[in-house]
């Protein structure tokens, strides 16, 4: 008798054990309640990234998510990641991560981590093609900041339910050098509305997109240049709407 109650005992602990494992490990991102928002410069630095950074606290407030910021890419290691239900790249530039932050950050990815990426989010870490892949594409150039016509493609998605399909606005316009297969692109600029200069795209001219990749949910917007993008009740319901989409919430 007091055999039994031993082995039940032991049957108890491992799986109590099992529980505890599958509950810390891979699921830990879709748990979580709170993002980073990363927005180190090593070249360009924009100088709407403060009102960014205010503009998505904001949100964070209104919308039940807790927000931490940093510049500090000591930040991107597996304690500190696992925290966050998805981490905003928010208009950094440059070489910002260094080979063990980005193993880091992969982990987090691979491990169901969430990825926005803001604007100059695709002028950061072009030496690093899994990041490449990550973002989606790759800036190239812009011409002078002016009004256009995007055109959206895709009016499910949490991200732009709540746009007209020809949305009028004035910001910073990329053109991309390179871009990866496969996106599922929200949102397009039409070129006609717009001089798009050197490196224009064309007809095929993608501004915001998201796809699943390598384990974790990843979504950009180009959008976002300028301090007026972060009073725009239109623009920050679709920066919202990516915030969620990379968090894994539906709605």
């Amino acid at each position: 008798m007091k055999q039994t109650k031993k082995n039940h005992f032991t049957v108890l602990t491992a799986l109590l054990a099992l529980v505890f494992v599958f509950s810390t490990g891979t699921s830990f991102a879709k748990k979580s309640n709170k993002v980073l928002i990363f927005s180190k410069t090593a070249k360009f630095h924009h100088q709407s990234i403060p009102a960014g950074i205010k503009a998505i606290m904001k949100l964070g407030e209104e919308n039940g998510f807790k927000t931490d910021t940093t510049t500090n890419s000591k930040n991107f290691n597996k304690e500190n990641l696992k925290q966050y239900a998805a981490v905003i790249f928010l208009s950094p530039t440059g070489d910002v991560l260094n080979e063990e932050q980005q193993q880091a950050f992969e982990q987090y990815i691979k491990s169901g981590g969430g990825f926005m990426g803001v604007h100059a989010a695709t002028d950061c870490e072009y030496d690093w093609a899994w990041y490449g892949n990550l973002v989606g594409a790759y800036f190239s150039s812009h011409p002078k900041q002016q009004e256009a016509v995007l055109k959206v493609s895709d009016r499910k998605h949490i991200s732009t339910k709540h746009l007209p399909a020809d949305w009028k606005r004035k910001d910073e316009w990329y053109n991309f050098k390179w871009m990866a297969p496969d996106l599922k692109v929200l949102v397009s600029i039409d070129e006609t509305s717009y001089d798009a200069g050197k490196g224009k795209m064309g007809a095929n001219h993608p501004m915001a997109w998201y796809h699943n990749f390598d384990g974790g949910r990843a979504f950009y917007t180009e959008l976002g240049h300028t301090d007026e993008s972060y009073k725009e009740p239109l623009f920050l319901q679709h920066l919202l709407g990516g915030i969620k989409y990379a968090m894994g919430k539906s709605k």
